[in-house]
């Protein structure tokens, strides 16, 4: 993987046009209380599993929200298999799709079914199945709450 390839150097010279201090890797390692060679490392993509501090902390001075759901998809073994936003897009995009989500049909016949299935207060087998169902055909909507969320969190 090349320097430009890596998502931690990408974001790094991304908010480097905001701070100039964060152009160079000394200026960024000190601002994070990292070695220069720990940051290298990350952002040439020597070290595999970066520790989650860290990563904490690069997301919160790079304001790049984006560095969290890159962690929790692709090194977190528990994130790996969910619904998980890498990135958001523009708000414009966002709010047409939050528009199409909200006059659709499918969210009034889902929370019809939803509490068809909790009058009881149990759930049965045939429920279960429609349960996961119902969650499948919301990822769309989960993905784009928390792309919302990474929208707010941006830079």
């Amino acid at each position: 993987m090349t320097e430009t390839e890596n998502i931690y150097f990408r974001s790094r010279k991304e908010a480097a046009r905001h701070d100039d201090r964060l152009n160079s890797r000394e200026g960024a390692a000190e601002l994070l209380g990292l070695s220069v060679s720990s940051l290298a490392n990350y952002e040439l993509g020597i070290t595999k599993v970066i520790p989650v501090d860290s990563v904490l902390m690069m997301a919160d001075l790079y304001k790049a929200p984006e560095l969290k759901a890159h962690y929790c998809k692709h090194t977190c073994p528990i994130g790996a298999d969910k619904e998980v936003c890498l990135k958001s897009g523009t708000i414009e995009s966002i709010a047409v799709r939050m528009a199409r989500v909200s006059k659709s049909d499918r969210l009034e016949a889902i929370t019809d079914k939803l509490l068809e299935i909790a009058h009881d207060g149990k759930v049965s087998e045939e429920e279960r199945g429609d349960l996961e169902e119902m969650a499948s055909s919301l990822s769309d909507l989960v993905l784009l709450v928390q792309e919302m969320k990474m929208k707010a969190e941006e830079r």
